[in-house]
C-alpha cells in the first residue's frame, strides 16, 4: 500500500475513533439506567481486558512483564483513568445528558496543559493561557446551563459534580502516563491499566449487585457495554494509539476535537436529547479553547 493510501486508512480510523468515542456517551447513558456505576465500569473493562491482552499476544507473542519500579504508576493509571473515571462517568451519566457531559469533559486539554506547566515545565505561550480560559468558560456555561455565576453558589447538580471529577480523574492519568510511557509501550501500558482496573472493580461491583445486573439487563444494555469495551475501549485505544506512532500526538489529538460534535449529533437522534442554547454556546469557548490550546 502507498504512503498517502495508508494515511488516508489511518485518517479514516481516526475519524472512526472520534465517532466511536463520542458514541460512549451514549452507551453510558443507556447502561447508567439499568446498571450500578461499580457494575457499568467492572462489564466495560472486563469486555475491554479480554480484547486487549488477545492484540497484546498477537503483537508481542507474550505479555511483557513489569518489573518493580513500573507496578506502582502502572496501578495509578488503573485507579485515576478506570476505576475513579469510570466509576465517576457512569454516576454522572445517570442525571446528565450525554451531549453535557461529553461538552464538560472537553475541558480535559485545559487542564492538562495547566497541570503539565506546573509540574513537567511545559511552556505556557499566551495563546494557551487563552485557549485554557475559553475552555474553563465553556464548560461553566454547560454546567450551570448557561448560568456561570451559578457555579460558585454550588447550585449545578451532583450529576455535573461527578462529570468534573472525570476531569480531574482524567488529567491525572494523562499526568500519570506521561511517566509510565517512559518504560512502558503505550499497547502495554493501556492493558495492564485495564485488567488492574478490572480487578479493582471487582468487589465493589459484586457488592453493589453484579450478579442481579448481568441476570436482569435488557439487550440494549448488553449491546451498550459490549459496544463500550470493544469499540469505546479497545478499538479506539489501538487506533488513537497508531495515530500517535505515524503522524504524532499533536497532529493525532486534533481529531479528539471530533468527539462531543459526534455525541451531541448521536444523542439527538438516539437519545432525543434537547440541544439547548448553553450547549451551543459553551460548546463554541470549548471548541475555541481547544483549538488555541493545540495549535503550534
Amino acid at each position: 500500500m502507498t504512503a498517502p493510501r495508508k494515511h488516508a486508512l489511518l485518517y479514516l480510523k481516526l475519524i472512526l475513533t472520534a465517532v466511536f468515542w463520542g458514541g460512549t456517551f451514549i452507551a453510558g447513558r443507556i447502561v447508567a439506567r439499568e446498571v450500578g456505576p461499580f457494575s457499568a465500569a467492572f462489564l466495560r473493562f472486563l469486555v475491554a481486558s479480554v480484547i486487549l491482552l488477545v492484540f497484546v499476544l498477537r503483537t508481542h507473542r507474550t505479555i511483557p512483564m513489569l518489573d518493580r519500579w513500573q507496578i506502582f504508576p502502572v496501578t495509578m493509571l488503573a485507579l485515576t483513568g478506570v476505576f475513579a473515571y469510570n466509576v465517576l462517568f457512569f454516576s454522572g451519566l445517570k442525571t446528565v445528558t450525554a451531549s453535557r457531559a461529553s461538552l464538560i469533559i472537553t475541558s480535559n486539554p485545559a487542564f492538562i496543559a495547566i497541570f503539565a506547566a506546573m509540574f513537567f515545565g511545559d511552556r505556557l505561550t499566551f495563546s494557551r493561557t487563552l485557549g485554557i480560559l475559553l475552555s474553563i468558560s465553556g464548560a461553566m456555561i454547560v454546567i450551570s446551563k448557561g448560568r456561570p455565576l451559578q457555579v460558585f453558589e454550588g447550585n449545578p447538580g451532583l450529576g455535573e459534580l461527578y462529570i468534573c471529577g472525570c476531569v480531574l480523574s482524567w488529567v491525572l492519568y494523562s499526568l500519570i502516563g506521561k511517566v509510565a510511557l517512559s518504560r512502558l509501550s503505550p499497547l502495554v501500558s493501556v492493558t495492564y491499566s485495564c485488567v488492574i482496573g478490572t480487578l479493582l472493580l471487582a468487589l465493589p461491583a459484586f457488592s453493589e449487585g453484579l450478579g442481579a445486573s448481568v441476570t436482569s439487563c435488557s439487550y440494549l444494555v448488553w449491546i451498550s457495554i459490549i459496544y463500550l469495551g470493544l469499540f469505546g475501549t479497545s478499538l479506539g485505544f489501538i487506533w488513537y494509539y497508531e495515530g500517535i506512532r505515524t503522524i504524532g500526538p499533536s497532529r493525532t489529538g486534533v481529531f479528539i476535537n471530533i468527539v462531543p460534535i459526534c455525541s451531541i449529533i448521536l444523542a439527538f437522534f438516539i437519545l432525543n436529547e434537547a440541544i439547548d442554547a448553553s450547549i451551543v454556546l459553551g460548546a463554541i469557548f470549548v471548541f475555541a479553547g481547544v483549538y488555541l490550546t493545540n495549535r503550534t
